[in-house]
């Protein structure tokens, strides 16, 4: 996967967001990586670990070989797969961060975040996420259907609707309609506020990693 566009982030911040490209974008194996590369037995978020052992350790994550992985394409040439994304902003506007989870039918679950911006808006957070997963879903198979499940009204109302959204959406929204032309199938699902997300904890590590840095 490429490295998707963010707002301002700090320059520790955005060498994090480097690893996670590296990964593609899967967060959980991102910082695994940067935490066993933390000495000690503190990591990435922990609050004894600095700003400078930080930068250490993601210098070694990155100057190392590509991590080893299993390939990216799923099996099945095609499949029903069914996609939650979710945008956090902390103070909105705020550090913000994006985080996707695809389901595919018979396959395995991938879990993506990454960080927006250091001073992004949540609606900001909510297209770069649906950006997210749609990027790492055309990485992996070409599905028969994708239901893609969100809590957001305005992203909703904009691409799916006639609304015609927010100016920050301009960097996700040519490649998010781009993609959703390019599927068979594509419906989605309004989730209220009190249904599960399990997108809802990616943006939060994601708006996490925003804030990281002066």
């Amino acid at each position: 996967m490429d490295q998707l566009p963010t707002d301002r982030l700090s320059p520790l911040a955005s060498r994090v967001d480097d690893v996670l490209v590296s990964y593609g974008y899967e967060i959980g194996p991102a910082i695994d990586a940067i935490d066993a590369a933390v000495s000690g037995y503190r990591g990435l978020f922990s609050p004894q670990t600095t700003d400078g052992e930080i930068r250490t350790a993601v210098e070694d994550v990155l100057a190392a070989d590509p991590p080893v992985v299993e390939d990216r394409r799923w099996n099945a040439v095609t499949a029903d797969v069914v996609l939650y994304v979710d945008g956090s902003s902390r103070g909105n506007p705020g550090p913000a961060g994006a985080g996707a989870v695809l389901r595919a039918s018979g396959g395995p679950t991938v879990r993506l975040g990454r960080p927006v911006g250091a001073r992004s808006e949540n609606n900001t957070a909510e297209y770069a996420a649906l950006h997210l997963g749609l990027e790492a879903l055309a990485t992996r198979c070409a599905p028969d259907a994708v239901e893609i499940r969100i809590d957001s009204r305005t992203v909703i109302d904009d691409i799916w609707g006639e609304n015609d959204g927010i100016p920050s959406a301009a960097a996700y929204r040519p490649a998010i309609r781009e993609r959703i032309a390019a599927l068979p199938v594509c419906e989605w699902t309004h989730l209220a506020d009190s249904e599960p997300n399990p997108a809802d904890a990616r943006a939060a590590v994601g708006a996490d990693i925003a804030a990281l840095g002066p």
